[in-house]
């Protein structure tokens, strides 16, 4: 029957725990399960490190990539200039069944101006916006189970807020946090019950981070909050889960674009030596480590956890006193 606790409640010993509920992670099948991971464009981020992560689990892949690099990631796709991250655990190479055109700053076809329309990077390209992609997924898949957002942008980053302009402030929002709610508006009646949506969040969402600028910090905070409010209305529409990962510092090429000046460390540099020496664990992010994380919570191992924020950063979020700081010296 159990330990009889002082509340009168009873604690169920693990011995009779079920079989269907003894599960762990060898037991994640993601086999006819279809995942879409939007803002994939190279093989160093954490989008393509859930998408491994998902592969080798079962999960048919499919991709949406930004336009102005989409010939690029294909052609790099077709020189096998990835194959080397592409490796699963059986030895195989993961497959990405298809790659679509994807600018998630647009809604509809309505939506894209002329100077998009006109611009030599979008030449010979269409259906590249959210609902035009949802559509066609549909069309070639039907149903999809995962939906994973790993999409940001903010063209004036490198601004301290206070000299950031509405116009960069709010392309920051559109591009990597109203884009998350467009996805889901989209994609979420194309996807089966029980299916599971993912982005990709950063510290900055809560603490100040300096060199983290240009809205992109607000960008975060709303990506945080609009995910709890997603995880309720969509569980309730559409029976699905909502998270969002708070990944630690990893020195991909997008990362790496942030505040590079000649001779000194990039932003990212700065980020990964401030953890590695403050963080509970001091060790290296991998990412794998976000992948691991992003197939559990993509799989039925997480069904009852919805509108979190989870932190895979060693720790980090935890700190509250830098303790290779000038003042922490005796």
């Amino acid at each position: 029957m159990g330990i009889k606790l002082a509340s009168g409640f009873f604690l169920t010993p693990p011995t009779q725990l079920t079989t269907s509920s003894r599960l762990n992670a060898k037991q994640i099948d993601l086999s006819g399960k279809t995942a879409f991971i939007a803002g994939v464009a190279d093989s160093t981020g954490y989008g393509w490190a859930i998408a491994k992560s998902l592969a080798d689990a079962g999960a048919t892949i499919v991709v949406g990539t930004w336009p102005p690099v989409l010939k690029i990631f294909q052609m790099g796709l077709k020189k096998g200039q990835f194959d080397a991250d592409s490796i699963l655990s059986d030895g195989s190479k993961m497959e990405i069944a298809k790659v679509y055109p994807l600018d998630a700053v647009f809604d509809t076809p309505e939506d894209v101006p002329e100077e998009i329309l006109s611009n030599k990077r979008y030449a010979g390209l269409d259906g590249y916006t959210i609902s035009e992609v949802a559509k066609a997924v549909e069309k070639d898949y039907g149903k999809i189970d995962i939906l994973v957002h790993s999409l940001a942008n903010g063209p004036e980053v490198t601004k301290p807020l206070l000299e950031t302009s509405r116009k960069g402030y709010l392309a920051a929002s559109s591009a990597s946090a109203f884009s998350a709610v467009s996805l889901i508006q989209n994609f979420g009646p194309i996807m089966n019950e029980g299916g599971t949506c993912l982005s990709l969040t950063y510290i900055a969402s809560e603490k100040v981070i300096p060199g983290y600028g240009g809205g992109m910090s607000s960008a975060k905070a709303q990506l945080e909050s609009d995910t709890r409010v997603l995880a309720f209305e969509a569980g309730r529409k559409h029976g699905i889960r909502v998270n969002t990962i708070s990944a630690g510092p990893l020195k991909s090429r997008a990362a790496s674009a942030i505040g590079k000046e000649p001779g000194t460390k990039t932003f990212i540099e700065y980020a990964i030596d401030y953890s590695k020496a403050n963080a509970p664990m001091a060790q290296d992010l991998y990412s794998e480590d976000v992948g691991n994380t992003g197939l559990f919570l993509c799989s039925d191992m997480s069904r009852a956890i919805t509108g979190i924020t989870c932190y895979v950063d060693n720790g980090l979020n935890i700190m509250g006193m830098a303790i290779d700081a000038k003042s922490m010296e005796r």
